[in-house]
C-alpha cells in the first residue's frame, strides 16, 4: 500500500497542536528517526513523516519541540549566513 502525503487539514491539525496541552508520550522522539538517504526525495519525506508523526511538534528526549515557519522568500540558508556574519 502506497503512503500518501498528509492533506491540508492534516497539516493544519499538526501545526496547531498546543505544546502546553499535548501529552509528551504521544510524541515521537526525533532521535529515533533514521533518514534513509538511499530513497528518492518523495519517499524520504514520506518515511520521515511516518517516523516522526507530527513534523511540527515532537520530542527530543524530555523536551517538547514545536516549530513553525514564516511566510517569506528568505531561505534557512540565508538566515543562517546572516546570523553567522553578524557574529563575526
Amino acid at each position: 500500500m502506497e503512503q500518501s502525503l498528509p492533506t491540508e487539514r492534516d497539516l493544519e491539525a499538526m501545526r496547531t497542536v498546543d505544546v502546553h496541552k499535548v501529552d509528551p508520550e504521544t510524541l515521537h522522539d526525533i532521535r529515533d528517526v533514521q533518514i534513509k538517504t538511499e530513497l528518492p526525495k518523495q519517499e524520504r519525506m514520506l518515511d520521515f513523516l511516518r517516523q516522526i508523526g507530527n513534523p511540527y511538534c515532537y520530542r527530543h528526549g524530555k523536551y517538547i519541540v514545536k516549530i513553525s515557519f514564516s511566510e517569506t522568500d528568505v531561505t534557512l540558508e540565508d538566515r543562517l549566513l546572516s546570523y553567522i556574519r553578524s557574529k563575526c
